[in-house]
């Protein structure tokens, strides 16, 4: 007997607004493959992408209990964690973390928590950084991709 699927479910849209989503996820809200948990988070982290090889939470995001979800703050930063998100889970060979180090483009970075803080060291200078720093290239990388007009209005 073949594997039948059931009613097919599409995913719909209404002026650009998801009205319905496709997800595999227990998790009931979520962007269409990726769960979005709410949690307490310390007050200076909106969100975080979790790595594939989180565990129970691989492929996830992180978004702090306190703020509002439908925010502009966090859709700016649900959109943040997603471009970190899919560029660990399409190439993991450009961004990948574990909580000891982050690894971007082949290049390994120390990381662990100071005084409280998530830090990495920069392994050209030697100087400890926050994890969510400008500073560094992926984040670059990702606040580039959500606003850039080309790129912008997909994500």
């Amino acid at each position: 007997m073949g594997f039948k699927l059931g009613r097919a479910r599409a995913v719909t849209a209404v002026g650009g607004v998801l009205k319905s989503k496709l997800s595999f996820q227990k998790h009931s809200s979520s962007i269409p493959g990726n769960a979005i948990i709410r949690k307490n988070l310390p007050d200076n982290i909106i969100a975080e992408a979790n790595s594939p090889a989180h565990g129970k939470d691989a492929n996830t995001i992180y978004l702090n209990k306190n703020v509002d979800p439908n925010s502009d703050l966090a859709k700016e930063a649900l959109k943040h964690e997603m471009v970190h998100l899919t560029a660990m889970k399409i190439s993991p060979g450009k961004l990948s973390y574990t909580d000891d180090s982050v690894t971007y483009e082949g290049r390994t970075y120390p990381r662990k928590d100071i005084n409280g803080q998530d830090m990495i060291m920069d392994i050209n200078t030697g100087e400890w950084k926050e994890a969510g720093s400008s500073d560094w290239k992926w984040e670059k990388d990702a606040n580039e991709a959500i606003t850039n007009p080309k790129i912008k209005n997909k994500i």
